[in-house]
């Protein structure tokens, strides 16, 4: 079989809104560059995502001249400063992290809390926020934006076809929301990775991605679509109670990804036999 490749690059700025597939990239301590900088949170400071509020599927998100911009069926389109410069502190919760975050303005909230019809906010990362990645799967003292808690997600389009076969009617890796894809590999090699390279990046693989109800949401309708595709994935990716899909990953040594670029696979360690 040819090297595994590069197939798709993709960062998702605003976390559970659309994503951005880029030609290339940076991968640097937090993930790619522009990748979940931006959060939505509810008036507990609370955060967001398609799990309670699949319409956030919806919102397209746009990079251009140092703006993001967010437009969503109904709505005008929003412009926010891509990296802005300061804003009001806030303290946000994510998974159990607390961290500290900047309110976005009046527009933005507005904006957001129409959408979604229910009173909510736009925040963002600034570089200065902490948010360490989980000790027991860091390698050294990792940090992380706005992912559900690694900086990066690898899927390969092998594993994907293996689902699809699977299933009655088959899903798009949209459903996943990874950052890297790759081809040239059999299904779930991924899994047996444990340290890959990539142009000069080297990147941990370092736990199997769980996942949940997200993966049930239709992103092109922005609803929950029903059971599938995590009852099939549950009969046979079933591990200590979670289903399995994709892998997590940190970068050791961050550098240029572009699409088409080859990975080595350094070190393999199994997860399944």
């Amino acid at each position: 079989m040819p090297q595994p490749i590069i197939s798709q690059l993709n960062i998702y700025p605003l976390k559970s809104a659309g994503a951005i597939s880029i030609e290339k990239t940076l991968s640097e301590a937090r993930g790619l560059t522009y990748d979940r900088r931006w959060m939505v949170i509810d008036d507990s400071g609370q955060f967001m995502t398609q799990r309670n509020c699949p319409g956030m599927a919806l919102i397209k998100t746009k990079l251009s001249s140092q703006k993001l911009n967010l437009n969503a069926p109904g709505m005008l389109e929003l412009s926010l400063p891509l990296f802005p410069k300061e804003g009001e502190s806030l303290e946000v919760e994510i998974w159990g992290d607390s961290c500290e975050a900047w309110n976005t303005n009046l527009q933005a909230e507005k904006w957001i809390t129409e959408f979604l019809g229910k009173s909510c906010r736009i925040v963002f990362m600034p570089d200065h926020s902490k948010r360490p990645v989980d000790p027991n799967f860091s390698v050294g003292e990792n940090q992380v934006s706005f992912s559900d808690g690694f900086p990066l997600l690898l899927i390969s389009e092998a594993s994907l076809k293996d689902l699809n076969s699977r299933l009655k009617v088959s899903v798009t890796m949209k459903r996943f929301r990874p950052n890297l894809v790759v081809k040239n590999t059999i299904a779930y090699e991924e899994d047996s990775w444990k340290l890959i390279r990539i142009g000069d990046c080297e990147l941990q693989v370092v736990k199997p991605c769980s996942r949940c109800v997200l993966t049930t949401v239709d992103p092109e309708k922005g609803e929950f679509s029903g059971k599938e595709p995590l009852q099939t994935l549950s009969k046979y990716r079933k591990v200590n109670g979670k289903v399995l899909f994709g892998q997590n990953l940190i970068s050791t040594i961050e550098g240029e990804l572009k699409l088409g670029m080859p990975l080595e696979i350094i070190s393999r360690s199994k997860y399944f036999t």
